[in-house]
């Protein structure tokens, strides 16, 4: 077993006027995601070879675009969550929604807000939105490389149980809930698995994409990543531990369809369209 690191999930602190105001790393984490994935695009927009001949918008548009992103990941994560994971307590305090700082954002949410905002700023300034969506798929595994990072920085979103000799054991009186294990628990690192599966894997993946001239195929890019990414958190999802509202003691594994054997939860349940949809967008692409 491994001890968790010693690591602060703010950056830095500072109190005025009686009040403490933190910086943290998962904060930090959707800035740099944000900003690094604008100069990625902005970076495409400037190589037109790359779209065989024209890129899709000009590279100081982009910045532009950077505000209807931000707006669609935040509304899109959070009413995901709310909508997703916990709506009937979110329906009977209704209040509580706009508390983003408190936590609770769904990526799958968050994937819808920003397809809806990149749909609506490409109808607006007349860009196709298929190139679009593939410039934005390639920028994606930048910002989930580093969510996930924050994730695990922050101890949350931890995996099930294991033996395994890699397991970390987690702070949190609810980390070192496992029944059946005497002692210290540790979990499978599945913040760190995704890391390297959505952020890594498929940013090479993507990469390798765009230097074989993929972004001359308008589609394909987003296939791969829709595909890549549900794939990657389905696989996954057989480690992590799953939300404590869909847990009970006779369904100890969280499935939301199945038993309480085999089953699957609700990160394979929302995955699933990720990976057929993403699929037909590649086929298609390949096909014209």
């Amino acid at each position: 077993m491994i001890p968790f690191p010693e690591i602060s999930p703010d950056i830095f602190s500072i109190t005025i006027a009686g009040r403490e105001f933190a910086l943290r790393w998962y904060a930090m984490a959707y800035l740099a995601g944000l900003l690094i994935g604008w100069r990625v695009i902005v970076a495409l927009m400037r190589r037109p070879g790359l779209w065989g001949g024209t890129a899709p918008m000009r590279p100081e548009k982009v910045e532009e675009l950077l505000t209807w992103v931000v707006v669609g990941v935040i509304l899109g994560g959070r009413l995901g969550f709310v909508l997703f994971y916990e709506p009937a307590w979110y329906l009977a305090n209704p209040g509580q929604i706009i508390k983003v700082w408190q936590g609770g954002m769904s990526f799958h949410g968050g994937f819808l807000g920003v397809v809806l905002a990149a749909w609506a700023y490409a109808r607006r300034n007349g860009i196709a939105p298929l190139r679009l969506a593939d410039a934005l798929a390639i920028a994606a595994p930048v910002g989930l490389f580093l969510g996930r990072i924050a994730n695990f920085i922050n101890a949350e979103l931890w995996g099930r149980p294991t033996t395994a000799p890699w397991g970390v054991i987690f702070p949190g009186e609810a980390a070192q809930d496992c029944p059946g294990v005497e002692g210290l628990c540790a979990r499978h690192p599945s913040q760190l698995y995704e890391a390297g599966l959505e952020g890594l894997l498929l940013g090479l993946v993507l990469f390798l994409l765009v230097r074989r001239g993929g972004l001359a195929r308008p589609g394909l890019a987003l296939g791969v990543f829709l595909s890549g990414y549900g794939l990657s958190r389905f696989v996954v999802e057989f480690f992590r531990q799953a939300d404590a509202q869909f847990v009970t003691p006779g369904n100890p594994w969280g499935h939301v369809l199945g038993g309480p054997v085999w089953g699957i939860t609700m990160g394979q349940l929302l995955s699933l369209p990720m990976i057929a949809v993403g699929l037909g967008f590649a086929l298609w692409a390949l096909r014209r």
